[in-house]
Formats: structure tokens, sequence, C-alpha cells
């Protein structure tokens, strides 16, 4: 058994489409029309074939206390992992991703955590003293 995909909740599939893709480098892999949303999913380009993330509207009621509740707790509610975190943060940086944490050691990882512009925190972990991704 693996992960096949996993969702993401985002206020707006267009913005966070956007984003995703444009800042952060992901790839639409499924855009499919489904009346007023899509099954939008995008995947790394090192790994095409990999787990798809799903950019699920938050259209369910429940979907906007847990966001917000994550948000004020400082919660990420995803991880990504790259191979280099200080270099990604500085090309983040650079492209005005805004960080609430930044890069520091924590046990086995060195992480950091941004605020995707859609309603989530994700964190960016490098593994250490691990080898390519």
């Amino acid at each position: 058994m693996k992960i096949y995909v996993t969702s993401v909740f985002v206020d707006s599939q267009d913005k966070a489409e956007k984003f995703y893709t444009e800042i952060l480098g992901f790839t639409v892999k499924h855009n499919i029309s489904l009346g007023e949303s899509r099954w939008l999913t995008l995947v790394s380009r090192d790994d095409p074939e990999g787990t798809e993330l799903l950019l699920e509207p938050s259209d369910h009621p429940a979907v906007g206390p847990y966001k917000e509740a994550l948000v004020e707790d400082g919660i990420a509610a995803h991880s990504f992992q790259v191979q280099d975190l200080d270099a990604e943060w500085k090309k983040l940086s650079g492209l005005g991703v805004k960080f609430v944490t930044e890069p520091m050691d924590v046990g086995p990882v060195h992480m950091a955590v941004f605020d995707d512009t859609c309603g989530n925190l994700i964190q960016l972990v490098q593994i250490k003293n691990a080898g390519p991704e």
C-alpha cells in the first residue's frame, strides 16, 4: 500500500494553483472540471509519477475552523521535504513567501514553516545527514 493522493484545503483553487506551481515549482497532473470546483492535483517536477497533492476547496463547514485553529497555534498542516532547506528558504523568501518560522534545527531535521497564502502553514524539512531525495 502507498499514498496515492493527499489533500491540502485551499481558499481558492485558482490562487493555490498559481502559488503552488509558479512559486513552489509543482506541476499540474490533473485538472478536471467538477462544476464550481476542479479535481486539481499537482506533483513534484522531480517525481511526476509520485504522490499527488490535491488542491481541495475549503467548502465544508468544518474546514474553516480547523484551518484557523491550526494557523493560530502555529501548526503546519503539511510537510514537504527539500534537499537544501537554506537554499530553498532563500529562494522562496526572495519570491515574497512569508515564513512564520525561519530555518532551525529540530532533532534529526532542519526545518522552516511558511504561509501558503491559501490558509495553511506548510513545513519544509531537510533530513540531516541524508543523501539525495
